[in-house]
């Protein structure tokens, strides 16, 4: 009988469930730790159905409040800097949770599928670190700045279905990152935060590999369902995304992470 101590599946649904950031860290390791060493097994064998999770494991701040009510901050001042900064470490807190999502719940996948979203737990993980560090250097702990609960939105309309999952959270809200990273590292490079520059500059290119992840699995469940990657990911982004999209788009960084020219010739369009 499958058990937390020995079943990925379970690890990841309690890595899910914790509250506070610390906890949440602590058994993201230790799950990452097992998986890799073999200590766990993908196995659904007598695991009860995956449940829909509408509000994962959360400290109680940061208040969380739609995207139009966060105040805009600008760069001249070191609170601003911490703001944006704040901003992006609940984006990456967040992906923690997105990542143990899709091991969780889309247990019919081949091991490889496993193999990337620990992996993209144990970067998103890494990434909440080093953010939290620059944040304290201002000052400031996780929390403190209002956050939105956009991407965990997604997160639900998408979790009865691993193709669309796929498409829309690592192909379209996380690849918005790669997008407006680069003006975040101009920016706090032009106020002479040249540490937090140097994580902005670490996420941004192992992000890369998580929407590539994304690319690349979306490809694999279209295969699966015998439609066509780009046809169905127009729908897609057409249905549930509309509205999402802005530009400018980073070419080259969605290249890397697996967009077709098609893609982004079609992208292009909606944001131009």
């Amino acid at each position: 009988m499958a058990t937390i101590d020995d079943n990925l599946h379970l690890r990841a649904r309690a890595c899910l469930a914790a509250a506070e950031p610390a906890d949440k860290l602590a058994l993201t390791a230790e799950a990452v730790a097992d998986w890799r060493a073999g200590r766990l097994r993908a196995d659904a064998v007598g695991l009860p159905p995956a449940e829909r999770i509408e509000r994962p494991g959360r400290p109680a701040l940061p208040r969380l409040v739609p995207p139009r009510q966060l105040p805009q901050r600008g760069l001249g001042t070191a609170g601003g800097r911490a703001a944006l900064v704040h901003a992006v470490a609940h984006i990456e807190f967040n992906a923690i949770d997105l990542a143990w999502d899709a091991v969780y719940r889309f247990r019919d996948m081949p091991a490889g599928f496993h193999d990337d979203w620990v992996a993209v737990a144990d970067d998103e993980a890494r990434h909440f670190r080093l953010l939290c560090a620059r944040l304290a250097a201002y000052g400031h702990v996780y929390g403190e700045f209002p956050a939105h609960n956009g991407l965990w939105e997604m997160a639900v309309r998408t979790d009865h279905d691993c193709l669309q999952r796929m498409a829309l959270v690592p192909r379209v809200l996380e690849a918005r990152g790669l997008d407006v990273t680069p003006g975040m590292i101009a920016r706090m490079r032009a106020a002479g935060d040249l540490e937090t520059v140097a994580v902005l500059e670490t996420i941004l290119a192992e992000e890369v590999a998580h929407v590539a992840a994304g690319s690349r699995w979306f490809r694999w469940c279209c295969q699966r369902a015998g439609v066509c990657p780009e046809t169905r990911f127009r729908e897609l982004v057409d249905g549930l995304a509309a509205g999402v999209l802005r530009g400018p788009l980073n070419h080259e960084a969605r290249r890397a992470a697996g967009f077709s020219g098609a893609e982004l010739e079609r992208l292009g369009q909606r944001v131009a």
